[in-house]
């Protein structure tokens, strides 16, 4: 009975040897929406079986992904943004970056942002002025826009500046965001705000689309989506640009 017991806890042992060793190693990457949800996400578990190595996905927005690179606590960040988009995207909130040269940047895909509006929702239009009328808070009920006779509720994300800044700049034509918003955090947070409520509209990265919703047709707004490290990429980051891209081409929706 003795000897049963010694073989199962090797056995148990080996095992856990085993799920352990499957991923050795890790890399974390701080995101914003575009990269997380149209990059990162997709390419994970295809990246993860092809190099054994485990991929942990921050989707903190590229404020705090950047602060978190500076700091040391991920190994890259990554977002919808230019590189001086996003240096002054820091500046602007207040955590501008010592020694922007210090950074080595990778473009790592493409990102359209889209709207998003109820799978139920009649409209299947908006043009860039009804677009800017209604997130400047100017157009108030969807049968303005030749929907129902409903009030427009606007879901904003907190955690998607790159994707507001973006979408402000080139829709809104830098006009101010109405404040009488659902505020929401990251894109899928915000897709599930929309797909709860008949009334709701927001923005997300293409990626962010599922059966729970419907995008419109609208104007088009892309921007590229970069990847930074502190001076050269360790070998595991490289690593995973190097997958993305190569092999993960096939899986990135762009």
């Amino acid at each position: 009975m003795k000897r049963y017991g010694l073989v199962l806890a090797t056995v148990v042992v080996f095992l856990l040897s085993l799920s352990i060793g499957a991923f050795a190693e890790e890399i974390k990457i701080g995101a914003g929406a575009a990269p997380t949800e149209n990059v990162l996400k997709p390419i994970k578990e295809h990246f993860e079986k092809t190099t054994g190595i485990k991929l942990q996905i921050i989707a903190s927005g590229p404020k705090i992904a950047l602060q978190d690179l500076e700091k040391g606590a991920v190994d890259a960040a990554a977002a919808g943004l230019t590189f001086d988009d996003w240096m002054n995207l820091m500046k602007k909130e207040g955590a501008e970056v010592k020694d922007p040269a210090s950074l080595q940047q990778f473009t790592i895909g493409k990102d359209k942002i889209i709207v998003l509006i109820h799978k139920d929702n009649p409209v299947s239009k908006l043009s860039k002025e009804q677009l800017k009328g209604i997130f400047t808070g100017k157009i108030t009920n969807w049968k303005d826009v030749g929907g129902k006779d409903m009030p427009i509720i606007v879901v904003w994300g907190k955690l998607i500046p790159g994707t507001n800044k973006l979408f402000v700049k080139n829709i809104l034509d830098g006009e101010s965001q109405t404040k009488d918003v659902l505020e929401a955090t990251t894109a899928e947070d915000v897709r599930q705000n929309v797909a709860s409520n008949p009334e709701a509209i927001g923005i997300g990265p293409v990626a962010v689309v599922n059966a729970t919703v419907k995008s419109p047709e609208t104007p088009g707004v892309s921007r590229p989506i970069i990847l930074v490290t502190k001076g050269k990429p360790s070998a595991n980051v490289q690593k995973l640009i190097d997958f993305i891209k190569g092999e993960g081409q096939k899986y990135i929706r762009q």
